[in-house]
């Protein structure tokens, strides 16, 4: 680490599961069924992937609040549901 790398905040375990789960929900969609479900699924993974990488960004290199970076990603995962491809467990979505 040089100098200028902050420190991230260790935070309440609670906050920081509250955050692992709300990534784990955010990568973890079902897999697609055909080819063409699966651009449907890939640009919604990758949607979301972007929230999650910026919660978790801030929480290691801003010192964000871990609980508060959870409820920022949770929004942003209910602005992008994962529906409109067939899923592999044969439910649409």
């Amino acid at each position: 680490m040089n100098d200028r790398t902050p420190v991230p905040r260790p935070g309440r375990p609670e906050e920081l599961r509250a955050l692992l789960a709300a990534v784990l929900e955010a990568i973890a969609l079902p897999y697609p069924a055909t080819f063409g479900d699966s651009q449907v699924h890939d640009r919604i993974l990758i949607d979301r992937v972007l929230h999650a990488r910026v919660a978790l960004e801030g929480v290691l290199q801003r010192g964000d609040d871990a609980g508060w970076s959870a409820d920022y990603l949770r929004s942003r995962l209910a602005e992008l549901p994962a529906t409109g491809y067939r899923a592999t467990d044969g439910e649409g979505r």
